[in-house]
């Protein structure tokens, strides 16, 4: 997994110099301290998936090209067949899983994400980006943080929300669980 972390790294450099744009301009339109942009670039801390999200879009590229170095070249449809999407392990407490890496020109993007049941009791990491989210519990039990609240869903539940804020999910029951995330 390392070396697909210094894969991204490496394209997000090269992109952003290409681009010309500063690292501590791409650090203020992120809104993240300059050294941690720093070693997102240097490969030495993970990229979540909300900031390579907002990377991508500071830098007019698609994620997918980020996430595997190629041009999405479908405009009419694209399939991702089951358990065939580009899988990134963007934070340590969920696994990402592409669903519409192919497609060029996206408004959102599409993503089955899995978290593992936390076995130390301990409030998961927040994290926060532009735009807002929609997340559908696919499987298991799900316990939303967002903005000083928690909500606990279920599969067939769903919440849509301002990603702006604060959020976490976390699985309960002692259990993974799976939603489909789309972030816009």
């Amino acid at each position: 997994m390392q070396e697909k972390i210094i894969e991204i790294a490496s394209r997000v450099h090269e992109l952003r110099e290409l681009s010309d744009i500063s690292i501590e301009e791409i650090a203020r339109n992120l809104e993240i301290p300059v050294e941690t942009y720093r070693k997102y670039e240097e490969g030495t801390e993970d990229i979540p998936a909300s900031i390579l999200f907002e990377i991508a879009h500071t830098l007019h590229v698609d994620m997918g090209t980020l996430l595997t170095g190629e041009e999405p070249r479908m405009n009419i449809f694209t399939v991702t067949r089951a358990e065939k999407g580009v899988s990134v392990e963007r934070r340590k407490q969920y696994k990402y899983q592409n669903l519409s890496e192919k497609f060029i020109h996206k408004k959102a993007e599409f993503f089955i994400v899995s978290v593992e049941p936390r076995a130390d009791g301990s409030k998961p990491a927040t994290n926060s980006h532009h735009g807002q989210e929609f997340n559908y519990v696919l499987e298991g039990s799900l316990k939303v943080y967002i903005h000083n609240n928690e909500i606990v869903l279920e599969a067939g539940d769903s919440i849509f929300f301002d990603s702006g804020y604060e959020h976490a999910m976390e699985a309960l029951g002692g259990k993974p669980a799976r939603f489909l995330a789309s972030i816009m």
